[in-house]
């Protein structure tokens, strides 16, 4: 059974609701049942009141949408049970005896919650209440809807948004049935899943293979319309409109070139936000305009169509996205999936849409529409002053060529290993940064040669790494270069690379001049405790690049020797870096992410200084 953070499987829907009150000086419980209504009850007299809900296990629906603006209340189930007949017709006489002019429930189309709320409506009406209920399907899923129809999911808080804005406005329940009932006929919703969701308690609903995905399955782990093999972000989003918008699907949502829509971007749960981000954007590209207006010629669009053979299958759609809303709006657990939900618009849809509301779970963002184009600041100018490098030519720029082709090479080829190394600290990316700077250097080798005078080159591509490599390795490489090439500066007898390895490593643990750092560090450690004083702050034993570096200095100080044989020294080096390397096995973690691991877990050399060793044994060659 998978873990799950609760006191009890039996009270975790209660826990949760509690959680939310608590946090949240707008909301209240319903004393006895399991309903979130808000504190200002008094301010419905005269207006409709909104009730909606359903099973927990969806959060933030649905009582992160209870405020001014959207929902009055919410009636909660079990985790993915519908909320029982007693808890809805509480709600509705708690609201009807606030003074609420009349009473409109929103519903999920499934069985469950349409029973429990019919029932308390029908029970309610015959106590003298004004109650209606619509009943939300916006599934796309089925080319052919069974007798129960279309399923109620993400889009349902749209329409809780449009409800709540007209309620708020004071319009009447029959005006806000009316104009429900027609945004939810204009909407659409279609789920993605990478993996199956768990209620507390139980096994995973479902099994999904590591190369598979499930396209059109439910909030609830039903089951969808196709499992296919794992796409990519951009593929699969093409997908999902493909199959929203197939006129051949009864349940289809239809589009034509120049509406406006709102796209709602849906996490159902497990997905991480840096996965999102990247649907919505590829959402945005397969949807948006790209600046062409469709409306005068609507029938070479169709015709256009009618030519599947003619049109690059990812181009955009024509569709003006009045709105794009990205975040968690109706979850299903820890389900690593996403949904898609689009709502055909007006001026007036948007203006509700647009409402202000202070429910907690709506997003605050500025009003205004998606755009596929690449919104940027211009990059800032070069400071003037730094002279321009020179290119290097003849036999020296082409064996500089050589030596750093070999160097990418060897960390392309070694990536899968520092990644593994890696792993035993945590974030398993050493590798993929090593390759970055591999490809950086490349793509800088295919734009120009290299300079052939030492100085210059280290000091290019300190520059390079700074800016193209990432994480703490680009830093502490910049770092080692950037100080190295200014120990170079006018030199180039041997002695002199001795002494550039030595400023590099100075450099890597030095403080920061003219900081906080740069006292002694009695002193500064006990004004400022908890701030780090070293660029790195590491030294030899930490088990970190610095033991292969230092390793490979110490035999690289045989240079400063008069007749001292290069090409000796170095392989020298580079077998005392390789050996330094790999005693890290057996070191302590004393800097970077490896030191908050328990020594017994590291039994693998540090792959920074792996790294490094290689890097060592490429210039060598």
């Amino acid at each position: 059974t998978p873990k799950k953070l609760v006191n009890s499987v039996s009270g975790c829907a209660d826990d949760a609701l509690a959680g939310l009150v608590s946090c949240n000086p707008g909301l209240r419980l319903l004393q006895g049942h399991r309903v979130i209504l808000r504190d200002d009850l008094p301010a419905i007299r005269g207006r409709v009141a909104l009730l909606s809900g359903g099973g927990s296990g969806h959060e933030p629906a649905h009582a992160g949408y209870v405020g001014k603006g959207m929902l009055t209340g919410v009636v909660a189930g079990a985790v993915f049970t519908s909320p029982s007949v007693g808890s809805v017709l509480a709600a509705i006489r708690v609201v009807a005896q606030a003074g609420a002019v009349g009473i409109l429930l929103i519903v999920k189309n499934y069985t469950g919650d349409r029973l429990n709320f019919g029932m308390a409506l029908e029970r309610a009406r015959s106590e003298g209440a004004d109650v209606r209920m619509v009943v939300v399907g916006d599934d796309c899923a089925f080319a052919t809807p069974g007798k129960a129809g279309r399923r109620g999911i993400c889009g349902t808080v749209l329409i809780h948004k449009v409800a709540g804005a007209l309620a708020e406005a004071g319009a009447g329940l029959d005006e806000i049935m009316e104009k429900v009932t027609a945004a939810s006929k204009a909407m659409g919703t279609l789920g993605l899943s990478l993996s199956p969701c768990s209620i507390p308690g139980s096994k995973p609903s479902f099994q999904l293979a590591e190369d598979e995905m499930e396209l059109g399955l439910g909030i609830h782990g039903e089951a969808g319309v196709r499992r296919m093999k794992v796409l990519p972000a951009d593929e699969a989003v093409e997908t999902m409109l493909k199959h929203m918008t197939d006129p051949s699907n009864a349940s289809h949502i239809s589009l034509t070139p120049g509406c406006s829509v709102v796209l709602m971007v849906n996490n159902l749960g497990g997905l991480s936000c840096l996965e999102l981000g990247i649907v919505a954007g590829a959402a945005v590209s397969r949807l948006g305009e790209c600046g062409v207006s469709w409306d005068p010629i609507p029938w070479l669009w169709t015709f256009w169509n009618d030519l599947p053979w003619l049109r690059d299958p990812a181009e955009s759609r024509g569709i003006r996205i009045a709105r794009a809303l990205v975040g968690c709006f109706m979850t299903a657990l820890e389900m690593a999936g996403v949904s898609l939900t689009l709502m055909v618009v007006d001026e007036e849809l948007l203006r509700l849409i647009d409402a202000k509301t202070t429910a907690m779970a709506w997003p605050n963002v500025p009003a205004g529409p998606a755009t596929t184009r690449r919104e940027e600041i211009p990059a800032p100018r070069d400071v003037p002053g730094k002279p321009m490098d020179e290119t290097g030519t003849g036999p020296g720029a082409a064996q500089v060529e050589q030596v750093l082709e070999r160097v990418c090479r060897t960390l392309l080829d070694i990536q899968d290993k520092l990644n593994q190394l890696d792993r035993a600290a945590g974030d398993g990316d050493c590798g993929h940064t090593h390759a970055r700077a591999a490809h950086a250097i490349r793509e800088w080798m295919r734009s120009r040669p290299p300079p052939a005078a030492p100085s210059q080159l280290l000091s290019c591509l300190a520059d390079l790494l700074l800016e193209k490599m990432g994480g703490s390795s680009g830093v502490l490489y910049g770092l080692f270069l950037t100080a190295a090439a200014r120990s170079l500066s006018g030199r180039s007898d041997p002695a002199a690379w001795a002494d550039a390895v030595d400023s590099g490593i100075d450099a890597m643990q030095r403080s920061v001049p003219g900081a906080v750092g740069s006292q002694s560090p009695q002193e500064s450690q006990s004004q400022f405790p908890c701030i780090q004083h070293r660029y790195g702050g590491a030294a030899p034993g930490d088990r970190t690049m610095l033991d292969s570096l230092c390793a490979a200095a110490k035999a690289l100080h045989s240079l400063r020797i008069p007749g001292a044989n290069p090409l000796q020294v170095l392989e020298t080096a580079v077998q005392s870096a390789e050996v330094a390397a790999e005693a890290t096995k057996h070191m302590e973690a004393g800097a970077g992410r490896a030191s908050y691991i328990r020594s017994s877990r590291l039994e693998h050399p540090d792959p920074g200084a792996v790294a490094v060793a290689a890097v060592l044994g490429a210039v060598l060659g």
